[in-house]
């Protein structure tokens, strides 16, 4: 019997909602993993860094939920692939992290930004998009292909951490159970370890930022599943990009929005899930601003601000498609997953914008 397909326009407008409500929250508690990383080197305030922490225990759980549900197959995303990349992981990770320091914000805050009203960001969105795409499909893309993603280690098994327990001997749901519970408790603890984690702010970034990572984990794997799509006969994930099961991420859907715009008239163009949440992120943000009336209008001090900001959108656009994700879709969404190669990224994002940021305060320091 032939299944019933859910409307690609379901799909969508889901994922627009839930970028709506990532804006929001993203505008109205200021979670920005950058800031989290410049809060702890510059004033020892660990806030915003347990922000994020919480997210992804959040994720973590609510994804491990879907599974034991059945609501979901982690297997059947990008980040859980028996091939790990790790040298592209770290030097994506690390070029992402450089970058985002560079251009004052990951490609999540890029999005809060514009919808603030930050000129700035629309800069940093158009080369970001532009070096994402160079890095799918043009030239960044040979140097990705012929000098990093070949230096990989093959796996017997899935390259989350649960996988790696079922191979030692433990029953898959077991497994989960473990690992979830261990990776996802000790996030949970660091992140409502001190008083300052309880304010409501922290919460709310925290908590609502991590649901919306798992509730695109049920649009894209649960509802927009079809187990044997009944013109293909294989597999189907409606509305998405890299055809499988998809979360918030905020590099390749700034690529898909570029192309979706310059190849309008090309029908074989339309609307996914990546490029609806990060539109809708825009529109959150903007809601929010208005209602708080903190919408601005800001642009660039000088011109080498401007050029900052470009190698920053650059090098983000290249680290997220090498590293598969940014502070969000490896951060979170991929971490959800616990796939090593995400958390692999995820710390080598962290390091690349920590030293970067050490680099510009020494330089600051020696002009003064």
């Amino acid at each position: 019997m032939d299944e019933t397909l859910v409307a690609a326009s379901t799909i969508t407008s889901l994922a627009f909602a839930i970028g709506v409500l990532f804006g929001f929250v993203g505008n109205r508690t200021n979670f920005c993993t950058l800031g989290a990383i410049s809060d702890i080197l510059n004033m020892g305030d660990w806030s915003r860094m347990r922000m994020w922490m919480l997210a992804i225990a959040v994720a973590i759980f609510g994804t491990a939920a879907l599974q034991f549900a059945g609501l979901f197959d982690a297997s059947k995303s990008i980040y859980s692939g028996t091939r790990l990349i790790w040298l592209s992981n770290i030097v994506g990770g690390a070029a992402f992290g450089v970058g985002m320091t560079l251009a004052s914000g990951c490609g999540s805050k890029t999005l809060i930004r514009i919808g603030g009203g930050n000129l700035k960001s629309v800069v940093v969105f158009a080369f970001l998009a532009i070096s994402a795409y160079m890095t799918m499909r043009g030239l960044f893309g040979v140097w990705r292909t012929e000098f990093l993603d070949p230096v990989a280690v093959g796996l017997a098994h899935g390259q989350d951490l649960p996988s790696f327990l079922a191979a030692g001997g433990f029953d898959p749901q077991t497994a989960l159970l473990l690992a979830a519970g261990a990776i996802g408790g000790v996030l949970l603890v660091a992140a409502l370890a001190s008083r300052e984690s309880w304010r409501s702010d922290v919460l709310l970034g925290g908590i609502v930022i991590g649901a919306l990572c798992v509730a695109g984990w049920y649009v894209t794997g649960h509802i927009g599943y079809v187990a044997e799509h009944p013109e293909t006969l294989e597999e189907a994930f409606i509305a998405t990009n890299s055809r499988s099961a998809e979360s918030l991420t905020f590099v390749a859907p700034f690529a898909y929005t570029l192309e979706l715009l310059i190849l309008w008239s090309d029908s074989s163009r339309v609307l996914t899930f990546g490029i609806a949440s990060a539109l809708g992120v825009i529109a959150g943000s903007a809601l929010y601003a208005a209602l708080s009336r903190s919408f601005r209008i800001e642009g660039f001090r000088d011109p080498g601000d401007l050029v900052r900001h470009i190698a920053g959108a650059v090098l983000m656009g290249f680290g997220g498609v090498t590293g598969l994700g940014c502070t969000i879709g490896q951060g979170i969404s991929g971490f959800s997953t616990l796939a090593l190669g995400s958390i692999l990224t995820t710390f080598a994002i962290i390091a690349g914008a920590a030293v970067t940021m050490k680099i510009q305060y020494w330089l600051m320091m020696r002009e003064a």
